[in-house]
C-alpha cells in the first residue's frame, strides 16, 4: 500500500531541519526500498519548508511505526503531518500500477 506523506516545518525551524537533516537522510536510507519519491517542499525563496515522501508500507500500521522513528518528528522540526493512501500509477514516464 502507497502513502503519501506532507509534513510542514514549525516556524522558524530551518537551521533546526538542517541540523537534523543528515540523521533524516540516514533513517531513511534504512528504508530504501519503501520510498517511492521523496523531497523538500520549498518556500517561495527556494528554502525548504517542509518535506514530501511517496512511501510503500504492508498496512497503515507499518507506516506509523517508521513515522516513531522520524528524526524530524522526534526532534520536533515537523508541526504538521499529513498521511494519504495512494495509488502510485507511473513513476518516471514507466506505468507501474493500475
Amino acid at each position: 500500500m502507497q502513502f503519501i506523506i506532507k509534513a510542514y516545518d514549525g516556524e522558524n525551524k530551518l537551521e533546526r531541519r538542517l541540523a537534523v537533516r543528515p540523521g533524516h537522510l540516514e533513517n531513511l536510507a534504512g528504508i530504501n526500498g519503501r520510498i517511492i519519491c521523496a523531497g523538500g517542499l520549498l518556500d517561495d525563496e527556494g528554502k525548504m519548508k517542509g518535506s514530501v515522501m511517496i512511501m510503500e508500507f504492508g498496512n497503515r500500521e507499518l507506516l506509523e511505526e517508521y513515522l516513531k522513528t522520524e528524526p524530524y518528528i522526534i526532534e520536533q522540526v515537523w508541526e504538521k503531518v499529513e498521511v494519504e493512501p495512494m495509488n502510485v500509477v507511473i513513476v518516471n514516464g514507466e506505468k507501474v500500477g493500475r
